[in-house]
């Protein structure tokens, strides 16, 4: 499967498991001029930022595995942005990671407050 198709799908899987959980799906593919946010949500109070990683296989390393330091940052510098330009910055907020491994349901990982 090609690699941006692989993504497209595991953002997808991501995506209906936390409406499954009870998440409402506030943003997808958030872009802006920092950089991009996979899934924005919303679970109780909190809005979710959410970076997903998927692979066929742990050839690699673990998806989670990917989510570097650099990649935090990135991340948190994108957040900041969003929250500055919805007027949120007062709202509780956190940074998970969902990891996809293959291309079903059965192995996704949900690293809530991850960084």
């Amino acid at each position: 499967m090609q690699k941006n198709i692989f993504g497209k799908r595991s953002e997808i899987i991501a995506m209906n498991f936390l409406k499954k959980k009870g998440y409402k799906i506030l943003e997808t593919n958030y872009k802006n001029s920092i950089g991009e946010i996979d899934i924005i949500a919303k679970d109780n109070d909190y809005i979710v930022f959410v970076e997903v990683k998927g692979r066929m296989s742990k050839k690699f390393g673990d998806p989670v595995e990917a989510v570097d330091y650099k990649k935090q940052f990135k991340i948190r510098n994108v957040a900041t942005m969003y929250l500055k330009q919805k007027h949120l910055l007062d709202t509780n907020c956190r940074f998970d990671v969902i990891s996809v491994l293959g291309d079903s349901e059965e192995e996704i990982r949900h690293i809530e407050n991850a960084f």
